[in-house]
Parts: structure tokens; C-alpha cells; sequence
């Protein structure tokens, strides 16, 4: 039996990204067992994939903030007891930070991670005893598959992501069928599709009888779902969409397993619905689908159509008199998106992952 010790910390997207290349590694070697080093917020995912044995929390984030009070109250010490209990037969920094890098260097057995050329904090690969390089023009998702065929020494799969998540470990809700489900939450302010916008896809969604559903996470999620029932309230009806009470993550993705159709913008449940293969829209603005976007069969993409996308900014650098923020989300309405959703939802079983449905242009790909 191998057991292998996981540091892939953060974000949600990336964290889904990792699953592919355990279905890979489990499948070449069907004992193989892993633990896993995650942030605290997203610790249930790992416990979705059967490989997974242990999940250890490290709340890195938080330690960097306030490291004495962490150090005081026995924290950091008491994750390391954990982190060292076991000698491993490869330790894997799928991550490639200094962070990440620095739990690897504590954890015992030998170290494996991403070589000099394929890491973001170039100086990490020292960290590592076995440094790969893999090749940077492909997805996140091959790139961590591509890192683990050079570490058990397997072919780099050809075949399309198996993200192995057990449907079974999931909390088992439901809110019916014909069900449709909007992500409009996220991090950036500069990812963010306009309220307005999410109002009109509302009302001309549920014109069609199917059922919206609103998840949400703060505050500001939970009025921007208000306003958008509020809005089809106002346009008359009695298909109103529904803002669901506070969920938690494994709540929201069984949901997002039963959906006829996803929308939503850049954010790491757009990467869960990827995973889960439902039909999906997702929009993007200042960041770039090619390398770290929603990835699996039944995806589609909507790109905006600006000269200064994708800029990868944080804040629009273009100012905020504008109508719609960022600007360049004007030449992605409500009606083309709308549109978009409605051909894949009763087409989603002919769209082929490998042979795009649809050439880009204008702005989308597919």
C-alpha cells in the first residue's frame, strides 16, 4: 500500500482541481491512500474522493494574520504533532507556494513538488527533493494530473478528468427538478456579473417554468438573491426564483448535482459544477478560462469581448463612471446568456468535451 501525504491548501477551485489526478493515481494503483493538508474552509471536499483517508486542517491563512496568538494557543504545534505522526511514502506539494512548500519541508518522507520552471514562487522547488517540471500552455487540472504520472511513474492520462467524487458523500437535499441554479457569488470585485443583469436572466428564465434557485454565503450574496426575486416579484408572476437558506458546501453541490443548468461567474462552485458535469455557463472578465477555467463535459464559456481582457485585475484600472462595473461585462447581457443557457440545457448529452459545440467567436468559447 501506498500512503501518500496531499498539500493542496486553497482556493475551492484549485483544491477541485487535484481530484482528477487522485482518480489517476487510484486507478494505477488501487490501494493507494492518501492524506490531505487543506485550509479549514474547504476541508469537506477531500472526504468526497474515495482515495482519501485523513484530512489535516491548517489554517494558514489565519496564522499569517495573527501568527503569536496562533502560536500561543498551541495551534501551529498541534498541527505539526499531527502532520509528523505518520512517515509517508511520497509527501506531494500540488500547490507550489512558499507556504505550501514550507508544510512539505516539516512533513516526513520524500518530497516531491514542481520544478524551478513551473512554479509561481520560483524559489520553492528547492523545498523538494524530487522536482518535476510540467509543461505550463495546459490546464491546472493536466498539470497536476501531468505532476502525479511523473511521481508514480504512470503515462499522463489522455482520457478526460475523472474528478471521483462520491455522490454518496453528499448531504442528500433537493429542491426538485427542472431546477436552475445561479453562482453569482465571488471573490473579485472585477468578476462580478452586474445585479441588473442577474434580475433579467431571472425573469426570462423562469418564463420558461424552470425553477430558480439562489444560493448565498454573506451578506452581500444574500440581498444581491433578494434583489433578484424582488425584481421578478415586481415584473409579475408566480414563478418567483427561490433564495435558499445558508447551505453548506456539501449542501450546495448535491444541489448542483440535480440542476437542468447552471449560470455563474468565476468562482469555485463553477469549478464543483465542472466536476459534477452540468450543464454550465460560465462568465468571465478579467480572467481567462484557457488555463484555470470551469473544467469538464457540458461547459461553456462566455468570454467578454474587450480589448483589455483578460486583464487579471483585482479593480477595474478603466474607473468606476461607468454603467455597468467592469465595463467590459456590457458585451455579455442578460439576453445572449440566456440564450446560451437554453441550448445546452436540452442539448447538454451532444456536447462533446474534446469538440467544442460551438467555434469562438464574439467573445465565447466553448
Amino acid at each position: 500500500m501506498k500512503r501518500v501525504l496531499l498539500i493542496k491548501m486553497s482556493s475551492m477551485g484549485d483544491v477541485i482541481h487535484t481530484l482528477p489526478a487522485l482518480t489517476d493515481a487510484q486507478r494505477v494503483f488501487p490501494d493507494i491512500q492518501f492524506d490531505w493538508v487543506v485550509e479549514p474552509g474547504f476541508a469537506e471536499i477531500p472526504h468526497w474522493h474515495p482515495a482519501v483517508k485523513n484530512v489535516l486542517q491548517a489554517s494558514i491563512r489565519r496564522w499569517r494574520k495573527d501568527p503569536w496568538q496562533s502560536f500561543k494557543q498551541g495551534e501551529w504545534q498541534t498541527f505539526l504533532r499531527k502532520l509528523r505522526y505518520t512517515t509517508y511514502d511520497a509527501v506531494i506539494d500540488a500547490q507550489g507556494l512558499v507556504k505550501s512548500a514550507l508544510v512539505t519541508r516539516f512533513a516526513k518522507g520524500p518530497t516531491y513538488g514542481l520544478g524551478y520552471k513551473s512554479t509561481r514562487g520560483k524559489l520553492v522547488s528547492i523545498a523538494y527533493q524530487h522536482p518535476f517540471d510540467v509543461a505550463q500552455d495546459q490546464h491546472a487540472v493536466e498539470k497536476t494530473r501531468q505532476l502525479f504520472s511523473q511521481v508514480f511513474h504512470y503515462p499522463h492520462p489522455k482520457t478526460a478528468p475523472d474528478y471521483g467524487i462520491d455522490k454518496k458523500r453528499l448531504a442528500d437535499i433537493s429542491y426538485g427538478e427542472n431546477t436552475v441554479i445561479f453562482l453569482h457569488g465571488t471573490t473579485w470585485v472585477t468578476k462580478h456579473w452586474p445585479q441588473q443583469y442577474w434580475q433579467e436572466l431571472a425573469y426570462l428564465v423562469v418564463q420558461q417554468g424552470l425553477r430558480v434557485l439562489l444560493p448565498w454565503g454573506n451578506d452581500k450574496e444574500l440581498q444581491r438573491a433578494q434583489s433578484i426575486r424582488t425584481f421578478c416579484q415586481q415584473r409579475g408572476g408566480s414563478n418567483l426564483p427561490e433564495v435558499l437558506p445558508k447551505l453548506t458546501l456539501g449542501e450546495i453541490t448535491s444541489l448542483l448535482s440535480k440542476a437542468k443548468g447552471i449560470v455563474g461567474v468565476d468562482t469555485g462552485f463553477s469549478h464543483i459544477a465542472a466536476a459534477m458535469a452540468v450543464p454550465t455557463i460560465s462568465l468571465y472578465g478579467p480572467t481567462d478560462p484557457a488555463l484555470i477555467g470551469a473544467y469538464g463535459p457540458n461547459q461553456q464559456h462566455l468570454k467578454v469581448n474587450a480589448p483589455c481582457a483578460p486583464c487579471f485585475g483585482r479593480e477595474c484600472k478603466l474607473g468606476t463612471d461607468f454603467a455597468t462595473i467592469p465595463p467590459c461585462f456590457e458585451t455579455l447581457p442578460a439576453e445572449k446568456v440566456y440564450h446560451a443557457l437554453m441550448k445546452i440545457i436540452p442539448k447538454s448529452h451532444q456536447i462533446n468535451f474534446f469538440e467544442p459545440a460551438e467555434k469562438e467567436q464574439n467573445g465565447s468559447d466553448t
